[in-house]
This record gives structure tokens, C-alpha cells and sequence, in this order.
């Protein structure tokens, strides 16, 4: 299959694009720069430009989003209008190219933040209202709409509705946790947090699902793994590392849970608690 990929060179993208070619797709990144450190091939655009001209494709896997490197939530910075016209408008006019140039099929990374935060502790389905309450939550949802109003019987569109996720970037040397690890190890106190993760691994295979098995008009999975208390993911680092750090209380709340049964349905295995192990033991072996 002949895959476009916007945003390669982040954090999603990486592990994205080193599946897709590892399963033999050829894979095209689509950006302002070549991502360094791949063999892709590479062709030039600009989401926030103007209307883009793509390369002739089956699919496309949307991944770029313009915000404050190192921020989703709160990624609008001090101009917020900017923020929504860029990314919604780019990503609706990178879609209907991606129609018009006759692709099949497009995956669209979107977020577990469309739910909105009001629901904590509980089951989170595809089938929910949405009802984000961040500007970010707001705007993967405008993708998604803008995403199944392009959708027919030839153009068929899957937004997966991602959670946190971890794992070492292919081609790089920190990850998400890096500071966090770092300053269990120093002795730091640590804030309290529980969230939900997925490791980037997983969700490529994810994606690569859903290329495989997308037919027609439009459809909404959930992508998570596992809840995460910190305290729980330190006590596996101090473990692995034999260091007693000060570990912080566990967190007062739980997010709200999204129901993965669809996607496993359709075969997606993630990894859990032990892929999560796995992936301490090698952040341990590397210090």
C-alpha cells in the first residue's frame, strides 16, 4: 500500500512510519523537512500553507498539529484563534486533497481529549457524546467531523481516539518520561498524577489494523492500554534500578477508562503491564 504520513518526524509519527515500512508499505512523509534519521521518502508540504497537492496514494495517516512543542492541552499558547484556524482548517483542506487525489482510505490521529475530563472514573465508549472541555479536545473533534462529512462508498475515514502515549521514539534517545525518571532517581519529589497509556508500538499496529480492515464511510476507535498511577509506574522503576526513591502519594482521581473492545474485536493485542516492564527494564539498562 502507497501511505502518506504527515508529522513523521514527532513522536507518533516516528513509531508510525517505521511499522508501516516494516511491513512492507511504501511509505511517503509529508512535511516542511525530511524527517531525519529515516528512510522514507520524502515530499514537501505545509498543513498550515496553502491547499496542499499530494503525491497519488491509497491512504493517508494524519498526524501533524500545530501547538507549543511539549503541550497538547494548553498547546494554543497566547493566541487561541490562531491555534483553532490553523489546525482545523489546515486539516480539513489536507483531507479533501487526500480525496481528491484519490486515496482510499485515511486514519486520523484524534484524542481520548474530545471525551472531555468531566467523566472521571468512567467507561468511556465510541458511541458517547462527545463533550470536550479544552480548546484541544474542541479541535480533534472539528477533524473528526470534518473527516466523516468527506466520508462515501469510496472514501472510507477511521479517527482513532489516542490516549498517552509512551515508549522510546525510534531515533531517539529521551522519551516522555525522561525527566520523571531522572528526578525519581535524584531524590525529586514527584506530583501525583494517574493517566491512561498506550505504547507507541501498539498504536502503530493499531493503525496498520485499521488500514487493513477499513471499507467504507467513517469509524471511531478508542486507543488505550493502561491506567497509570505514577506511584505504580516508580515503584516498577525502583525495582528495575534497585534505587529507593521518594515515591509520591497516589493520585486523588482516576480519568475516565475508554472501552478498547472494538478495536480488540478486530484483533489488536496491546502489550500491558508487560510490555511497560519491558520498557523500564530497558530504560534502566541504558543509564
Amino acid at each position: 500500500m502507497r501511505i502518506l504520513i504527515t508529522g513523521a518526524s514527532g513522536t507518533i509519527g516516528r513509531f508510525l512510519s517505521r511499522h508501516l515500512a516494516s511491513e512492507g508499505h511504501h511509505v511517503t512523509a509529508l512535511g516542511r523537512t525530511p524527517p531525519d534519521g529515516a528512510a522514507l521518502d520524502f515530499a514537501r508540504f505545509d498543513l498550515f500553507g496553502a491547499p496542499p497537492r499530494l503525491p497519488d496514494a491509497d491512504a493517508l495517516v494524519h498526524c501533524a498539529f500545530n501547538h507549543v512543542p511539549g503541550k497538547f492541552r494548553g498547546g494554543e499558547g497566547d493566541d487561541p484563534d490562531r491555534f483553532r484556524t490553523l489546525n482545523v482548517a489546515g486539516t480539513g483542506a489536507l483531507f479533501r486533497a487526500a480525496k481528491d487525489t484519490g486515496c482510499r482510505k485515511v486514519v486520523f490521529l484524534s484524542s481520548r481529549a474530545v471525551y472531555g475530563d468531566a467523566r472521571r472514573g468512567e467507561t468511556l465508549r465510541e458511541t458517547d457524546d462527545p463533550q470536550p472541555d479544552s480548546l484541544y479536545g474542541e479541535v480533534k473533534l472539528d477533524g473528526e467531523r470534518s473527516l466523516e462529512a468527506l466520508c462515501d462508498g469510496q472514501f472510507c475515514g477511521v479517527a482513532l481516539r489516542v490516549t498517552g502515549v509512551y515508549g522510546m521514539p525510534p531515533g531517539l534517545t529521551t522519551h516522555k518520561w525522561t525527566g520523571l525518571f531522572e528526578g525519581f532517581r535524584s531524590g525529586a519529589e514527584t506530583e501525583p498524577r494517574c493517566g491512561s497509556e498506550v505504547h507507541g508500538e501498539d498504536l502503530a499496529a493499531a493503525v496498520s489494523l485499521v488500514l487493513r480492515t477499513a471499507k467504507h464511510g467513517f469509524e471511531v476507535f478508542n486507543v488505550s492500554d493502561l491506567l497509570l498511577d505514577r506511584r505504580d509506574l516508580l515503584t516498577l522503576v525502583s525495582e528495575c534500578s534497585g534505587l529507593a526513591g521518594a515515591l509520591p502519594a497516589r493520585a486523588a482521581s482516576r480519568p475516565g477508562v475508554m472501552d478498547t473492545s472494538k478495536l480488540r474485536r478486530l484483533g489488536w493485542q496491546p502489550g500491558g503491564r508487560d510490555k511497560l516492564k519491558a520498557f523500564v527494564d530497558a530504560c534502566n539498562a541504558a543509564t
